[in-house]
């Protein structure tokens, strides 16, 4: 409840990213967008060394993202009826010791059935993140640390492909060994995170029910495929295909990967700043049509860099795109949702995320394999004009 003195006890208490409650938060998130970014600059050295084609590396991400897919709408609610710890404690110990495992695996398919454990412990961490930030904080400090926690994601983002292009300088499996981190967080959770257990009656029949209604919705529905789609081509043509591209045609080592892989981060993270001034200015909607547009044009031009370093410039607009339509798909996920369903719409754009990063790779595996690496590219300029016409159908009313 709010009181009248609540201004005054606000006041009294720490700056929110001085408090160890967020702090804790950070951490889980750092670990939850470890997964992908930090190993993707490896994987042309680990296609040589395991003998794989590349076509199959994007296996390594889809079964990593798929059991998102599949537990995304369940993990509300066990949370919901079991407790956030309950739920992220076992999942960082699983994400920690199941990654780590896969530095030492010199198989495909056992590095494959590593990533698929690795991955479910990967399921929760997101979202529940996002969900403690919403138990522990109310009002001006709810936005705040939420701002805070997305810069903290960009920040990680941004600069994994670094360390793992870094690490993969001297062998392909050693930016598999950083998930090691996730077990000493998950014991910091378990030791310092004070939050409130909720001990909710939902049960999995009504949560399935209320995710069937929204679905109902169309303009939502365009929402969840924009989403989808942002993972389709930033798992699939930029994070996976991207580094076999930088490898094959300019012969460079795994840490000008990383760092060219980084930079889409960081105009995210600029492009973010600037967003309350464009929301001002443009419609949510707009901003989204125009983030697929300038998807396609990052992408149709990547095969027609002359050097390395012009990859900064599809680099820098695909960022840029995802910088204004990311952050608008969930102000309008946010403005559409009923209160009494935001949790499970929440959870279902989270499945949507899941069913994205899983697809990406696989279509564009598909599209090199037809047509080689420039294939992937062109793959991406059509599948995003494509969704640029879905989204427009299912918001225009």
């Amino acid at each position: 409840m709010t009181s009248a003195n609540e201004p005054e006890h606000f006041e009294r208490r720490k700056p929110v990213f001085q408090e160890l409650n967020f702090q804790i938060i950070c951490a889980v998130t750092l670990i939850a967008v470890i997964g992908v970014s930090s190993v993707t600059p490896a994987f042309p050295g680990l296609a040589k060394a395991l003998e794989i084609e590349p076509k199959n590396l994007g296996l390594l991400v889809t079964v990593f993202t798929f059991p998102t897919v599949i537990l995304g709408p369940i993990i509300g609610v066990l949370a919901d009826r079991l407790g956030r710890k309950k739920i992220i404690v076992p999942s960082l110990f699983l994400f920690g010791i199941a990654g780590t495992a896969c530095a030492f695996a010199r198989d495909f398919n056992l590095l494959l059935w590593l990533r698929l454990l690795q991955g479910i412990g990967a399921a929760s961490l997101l979202s529940l993140s996002i969900t403690l930030i919403g138990d522990l904080y109310t009002g001006n400090r709810r936005t705040e640390a939420m701002g805070l926690n997305a810069s903290v994601s960009s920040i990680g983002t941004a600069s994994y492909p670094t360390i793992g292009g870094a690490l993969a300088t001297l062998g392909w499996y050693y930016p598999f060994m950083l998930p090691i981190v996730a077990i000493p967080i998950g014991l910091l959770v378990i030791f310092g995170l004070n939050n409130p257990e909720p001990k909710g009656d939902r049960n999995l029949k009504e949560y399935l029910t209320n995710a069937g209604k929204v679905l109902k919705d169309r303009r939502l529905f365009g929402l969840f495929t924009a989403s989808a789609a942002n993972f389709v081509l930033l798992y699939g043509a930029y994070v996976t295909y991207l580094p076999q591209l930088i490898s094959d045609v300019f012969k460079q080592p795994p840490a000008t990967i990383g760092i060219l892989l980084s930079s889409v981060s960081v105009a995210i993270t600029i492009t973010s700043s600037q967003l309350g001034r464009l929301s001002r200015k443009y419609q949510p909607t707009t901003l989204i049509r125009a983030s697929f547009l300038l998807y396609a044009l990052a992408l149709f031009i990547v095969p027609f860099m002359p050097g390395i370093w012009f990859l900064l410039i599809p680099a820098t607009i695909f960022g840029i795109g995802l910088g204004v339509g990311f952050p608008s798909i969930q102000t309008l996920l946010a403005d559409l949702a009923p209160r009494e369903y935001l949790a499970t719409i929440l959870s279902v754009n989270g499945t949507f995320f899941g069913i994205g990063q899983t697809l990406g790779p696989l279509l564009m595996g598909v599209a090199f394999g037809l047509g080689g690496i420039n294939s992937v590219f062109y793959a991406g300029v059509g599948f995003s004009i494509f969704i640029f016409f879905v989204f427009r159908y299912c918001t225009c009313m």
